[in-house]
């Protein structure tokens, strides 16, 4: 079963994505990292293991990302 982790707008890096496997994730696979870009659309799926990782309901994005 995948996953899905939501996401506070300050859990995103500068570029507004994230990295899968992630600390975030705790995920025990070790695939390799992967940079999944979660503000172009408000969330991003990991093509290695499907884990989902989205905006949580109300988080606003800022400038910085």
């Amino acid at each position: 079963m995948n996953q899905t982790i939501a996401l506070k707008a300050s859990d995103l890096n500068p570029l507004g994505g994230v990295h899968c496997p992630s600390d975030t994730a705790k995920s025990w696979s070790s695939h390799p990292k992967v940079f999944i870009d979660v503000a172009k659309h408000g969330e991003g799926k990991c093509h290695y293991c499907g884990t989902l990782f989205k905006l949580a309901a109300g988080e606003v994005l800022t400038a910085a990302h």
